[in-house]
């Protein structure tokens, strides 16, 4: 098994990379000088890739790997890998789900209490020694509210679990009502967003959820409304994002994933109405472990020969 070579196109945890490393000889493409170069000269022997779900794979670089047949992926987002060639030349592709649900629902509450609440805005009240010589702003109240929840897989599941224990009044969309939920349906998303108190996003990235959250839906949430984003940055149409918080179109946002991460949009750091996470929902040590883990089992078991216990191609 050591001979069977791996290529990574970011780092993992050490305690991930110390088994990776002995059990497969593993080529960092993140540390390359010259990326290309390096896949020149190892890509003919690259047997799998492991990734991360912001970097995926391309068609292109796996086009350069012609003995490639598993893209094992960090995270539970595939948005960034291009299933369709998978699919088209038998490669097989796997993700991460279920083991960071709970994680990315806790830290979509975060937001919203962080957001409501104002609560990084009162640290700083504390910090700079203004308690006691001005008021503190009065802030939103999160419980009894009514939230919108875009997309009702297991993380919206588990999102809408906890908004309840709130009091909170739930609907939600997403592509089909699922008969198993029984909270309200909302088949029009501006319809949801006139509708919400808070608006939260956890749908998966990619074409048909590009800029789902616009202008429209944004005007339509209102100026006491709120949006927390948890998804992916492809899903929200920044510009307009920016410009709502600007003209207080909305009153706030609460925000764990951007475009163009880690290198985003300046103006948001301007903005006092905007919470801001470094896409660190599912970073909590127990998440990473398992999810490092369940990496590990995927390539050990297509190695192996034995079914795979999360694919998605």
């Amino acid at each position: 098994m050591p001979d069977v070579e791996i290529l990574m196109a970011g780092a993992y945890p050490e305690w991930d990379m110390v088994d990776l490393e002995a059990t497969y000889r593993v080529h960092r493409l993140w540390e390359a000088a010259d990326r290309q170069a390096l896949i020149s000269k190892v890509g003919s022997n690259i047997r799998a890739i492991a990734t991360r779900g912001e970097l995926g794979a391309s068609a292109d670089l796996m086009k350069q790997l012609p003995k490639l047949e598993i893209v094992s992926c960090y995270g539970v987002g595939t948005d960034a890998i291009d299933l369709s060639y998978a699919r088209a030349k038998g490669i097989r592709v796997t993700n991460t789900p279920d083991v960071l649900t709970e994680d990315v629902a806790d830290i979509a509450i975060g937001l919203l209490l962080s957001t409501a609440r104002q609560i990084p805005q009162a640290d700083v009240f504390v910090r700079t020694g203004q308690w006691g010589n001005v008021p503190m702003p009065l802030v939103t109240r999160v419980s009894g509210k009514k939230v919108g929840i875009v997309g009702m897989g297991r993380i919206g599941k588990a999102i809408a679990k906890r908004t309840a224990a709130f009091g909170c009044d739930i609907s939600y969309f997403a592509r089909n009502r699922d008969q198993d939920v029984a909270y309200g349906y909302e088949a029009n998303l501006v319809a949801l967003a006139n509708w919400a108190d808070f608006l939260i996003v956890i749908v998966p990235g990619g074409a048909a959820t590009m800029k789902i959250i616009n202008a429209e839906v944004l005007e339509a949430l209102g100026p006491e409304g709120m949006l927390i984003n948890v998804s992916r940055g492809t899903t929200v149409d920044e510009e307009a994002l920016i410009a709502a918080l600007q003209n207080r179109t909305i009153q706030a946002a609460g925000l764990d994933v951007f475009l163009n991460e880690p290198k985003i949009d300046a103006r948001f750091l301007t903005l006092p109405n905007v919470v801001l996470q470094p896409h660190h929902g599912s970073g909590t040590i127990e998440t990473r472990k398992a999810m490092g883990k369940l990496v590990r089992d995927n390539l050990a078991a297509h190695f192996a020969d034995r079914a795979l216990p999360t694919p998605v191609v």
